[in-house]
């Protein structure tokens, strides 16, 4: 078998200097703390929208903005593993070195872009804190559908590079909605959920079973989904997350199982919504 090249096989260092420069920045760029707030940010020595008190020290909120070196350290860990496949020759996680370095890529920036929103409360920490949260869920649903359409990895990035570069763009210089009012990462969670249950039976009962589990999902995020139906005309956003379903000619050779962990995963992040 033909031996992976160096560059693959350093990936966890140069993730670990990617961290090291970033967090670098965060120290030149907070000395003299972080510039004007963002308009829709508490004042100092309020409750913040993410109820910590927001402090005058480093960090805006030091307990939010910490917590998310969760991030970075489940990101490195995957640069880490990516490296040990490239070393023994294993095939990566997605079959594909290259969006496998996308997917720890995209982990990884989780952790900064969120730090940048929690501990500076400024317009540019909102815009990255939205940009690393999109780049990451935009894999999930595009990867499951390069696999139903049997895409290549080409179109499979490109079509990423597209919508990432463009929400953006919009986010920036428009606003939060792409434009048009639709809010690119609730959507995403919609396709991701529609596209996973047609990985599994990408047949008619699995359209079937994407549209209604996709319905109780919204429904359970406090979505009046009878209100929707009955006014389809001023709603058509939310009905977008129902568009993998009427695609033609799916199909599907992948087998995946699913252990505690991934339905743990989905308890803990809707219990996160949750009123208290």
């Amino acid at each position: 078998m033909k031996p992976r090249s160096k560059l693959q096989a350093n990936y966890f260092s140069y993730a670990l200097y990617s961290v090291f420069f970033t967090a670098l920045l965060f120290v030149i760029f907070g000395y003299n703390g972080w510039g004007p707030a963002a308009q829709n940010e508490q004042a100092i020595g309020e409750i913040s929208r993410w109820c910590e008190r927001v402090s005058s020290g480093f960090f805006r909120e030091p307990v939010n903005t910490l917590g998310n070196l969760g991030f970075v350290v489940a990101g490195l860990f995957m640069f880490y593993k990516i490296t040990q496949d490239a070393t023994n020759n294993r095939d990566p996680l997605f079959g594909s070195f290259k969006i496998a370095l996308l997917y720890a890529s995209a982990s990884t920036f989780l952790g900064p872009g969120s730090m940048a929103m929690h501990g500076t409360h400024t317009a540019f920490g909102a815009w990255l804190d939205n940009v690393s949260m999109i780049s990451y869920i935009l894999i999930f649903w595009l990867y499951n559908l390069k696999i139903l359409k049997n895409l290549s990895n080409r179109t499979f990035f490109i079509s990423y590079s597209i919508l990432l570069s463009y929400y953006a763009y919009s986010y920036w210089f428009l606003d939060s909605g792409l434009g048009i009012g639709v809010d690119l990462f609730e959507l995403s969670i919609g396709l991701w959920i529609s596209t996973e249950i047609l990985i599994k039976l990408p047949n008619l009962l699995g359209r079937v079973v994407a549209l209604v589990t996709v319905l109780i999902v919204m429904q359970l995020f406090g979505i009046d989904v009878i209100n929707l139906i009955l006014n389809i005309q001023d709603s058509w956003k939310s009905f977008l997350n129902l568009i993998p379903i009427f695609i033609p000619n799916i199909n599907s050779n992948v087998q995946r199982t699913y252990s505690p962990w991934a339905f743990i995963g989905y308890i803990s992040f809707y219990s996160a919504f949750l009123d208290s």
